[in-house]
């Protein structure tokens, strides 16, 4: 596949869209593994590169991000990890797998060593490029789930969380991370801008915030921008987006990307912003 990675980052212009790319496709060859060996049955795909395959973020990711949602006596990690090495082994790369399953997110590392040399994009012949799996074993409660076929580099059937939910898990992440992460905001700000993306699942918001620790009231749908809004005001946008700036395609986008630009969208009260297909909340 060296000659098909190079012709795809044939037009990138820096090393670090370069790397993007060929972590996008080794993502895709990696969820096609988990695909043949039936993780996609007991697993749900979120998180951002969810949000870029299936939706065109138009950002890049760097991880794999998984909750264990449905029949989990068939949940194997690593039978999962196994296929994967066996796959991209068949394939002449040099892969690594490092699993981590002490804790409630299973985690591992796919590392494929010298591929940035053979491409030509770093001069370290033993540079690793790390693609990181985690599950959530435990995931908060009432996640609805679709599925949707994907063709992009191969083609994959993924069961993932719906549209309510994947923002469900964003708002999580904001509400509750501990320190800054601008990819989070970016993602807000993208949810924010799609004028028919689903209303957030506050029943699975507040089952998540639940196991975190949140000690606040529970969030409703008329109340969420709110508590967004009490976390955006002290943020360093600097280092917010710092943090976002080497994943975006396009860098123009940063001209937009501003905490006053959030804050106006949050403010706004036009339902239109959001489309759940149900009335306003009465809460």
């Amino acid at each position: 596949m060296i000659p098909y990675l190079k012709a795809q980052i044939a037009e990138a212009f820096t090393p670090e869209t370069q790397r993007a790319i060929v972590r996008e496709y080794l993502q895709m060859r990696i969820l096609h593994s988990l695909q043949s060996v039936g993780a996609m049955i007991p697993l749900a795909f979120h998180g951002g590169t969810a949000l870029r395959i299936l939706y065109q973020l138009p950002r890049y990711s760097e991880d794999l991000d998984f909750a264990l949602e449905w029949q989990p006596e068939q949940y194997d990690f690593r039978k999962y990890l196994t296929t994967i090495q066996r796959d991209m082994t068949a394939e002449t790369y040099d892969v690594e797998v490092k699993l981590n399953e002490r804790n409630v997110v299973h985690s591992a590392f796919i590392r494929f060593r010298g591929l940035l040399h053979q491409l030509g994009i770093s001069p370290h012949k033993l540079e690793v490029l790390a693609i990181k799996l985690e599950i959530d074993t435990n995931p908060p409660s009432n996640a609805g789930l679709d599925t949707t076929l994907i063709q992009h580099h191969v083609a994959v059937h993924l069961q993932h969380h719906d549209q309510a939910s994947l923002l469900a898990g964003k708002l999580h992440a904001i509400l509750q991370r501990e320190y800054v992460k601008g990819r989070d905001w970016y993602d807000l700000y993208w949810y924010l801008s799609q004028p028919q993306w689903a209303s957030p699942n506050v029943a699975m918001l507040n089952n998540a915030l639940a196991q975190s620790g949140w000690e606040k009231d529970d969030v409703t749908a008329n109340n969420w921008r709110g508590y967004v809004l009490e976390r955006l005001d002290p943020l360093d946008w600097t280092q917010a987006v710092a943090d976002v700036q080497r994943f975006l395609m396009n860098q123009e986008d940063l001209i937009a990307f501003k905490k006053e630009t959030i804050a106006h969208m949050l403010l706004r009260k036009q339902e239109s912003i959001f489309t759940s297909g149900f009335p306003p909340s009465r809460e």
